[in-house]
């Protein structure tokens, strides 16, 4: 289970108020209006931001004050964030080490990985030598090999068109259901949420909700998100 407690978050003067929990191994959506704190909410459970009070719990355990690097927490960003002058092999082998000293059963780790996310042929290459898909497989590669129990995704995607990033959404879903990982994704399409999210947690005049089924929400929702959805 995740709780966050009572917790306010400070995000450059904007305070974002949170108090729900959510099911480990569950599948959730982060919506709401651009500027709304859906980011701000995913980067203090990653450790990005500070609580300003309340606490963030995994599994009982009280996460508020640690380190990002010290969390059960691997986060997709929109860029990818991988280094153009390392390989496809290295980049994701840094979810493993930051050092890159890399035991043979952990290259055959990485190996796996690669190929779980359909790049076995491409580990050779740069991520200038990719397409945008192929560098968010990479990615995901390298958030794999960490094996976090919370997957954090903001908006990995959002660059890609809508048939790739179905494909790299469905990859997502079958990944974390063969790890038990719990998803939290942004997104502001609601599409997207249909398609992974079992519940949605939706971020709005200061305040993440509690989580609700993704069909209740979406086929009713609330007037901020119906303002925004048009």
């Amino acid at each position: 289970m995740l709780k966050l407690e009572n917790c306010e978050i400070e995000n450059g003067g904007f305070r974002l108020r949170a108090d729900l929990q959510i099911t480990a191994g569950a599948k959730l959506a982060v919506i709401g209006p651009s500027g709304a704190g859906k980011s701000t909410l995913i980067e203090a459970i990653a450790g990005f931001l500070p609580l300003q009070r309340g606490r963030i719990l995994w599994q009982g355990e009280d996460l508020s004050e640690m380190p990002p690097g010290q969390r059960p927490v691997a986060m997709l960003f929109q860029d990818g964030n991988l280094f153009p002058h390392l390989t496809v092999t290295q980049n994701a082998g840094l979810g493993l080490r930051a050092n890159l000293r890399l035991s043979r059963e952990e290259q055959s780790q990485i190996r796996q990985a690669l190929s779980r996310v359909g790049l076995g042929t491409l580990a050779a290459r740069k991520p200038a030598e990719l397409s945008g898909g192929q560098q968010s497989r990479v990615a995901l590669a390298r958030v794999l090999l960490q094996r976090r129990d919370l997957l954090l995704l903001d908006e990995p995607f959002a660059a890609l068109g809508p048939a790739l990033k179905d494909e790299m959404l469905d990859l997502v879903a079958e990944i974390a259901d063969e790890t038990g990982a719990t998803v939290l994704m942004v997104s502001h399409d609601p599409k997207d949420a249909r398609r992974i999210a079992d519940q949605v947690v939706l971020v709005a005049e200061g305040t993440a909700q509690p989580p609700q089924p993704t069909s209740v929400l979406l086929d009713n929702p609330p007037p901020a998100l119906r303002a925004y959805l048009g």
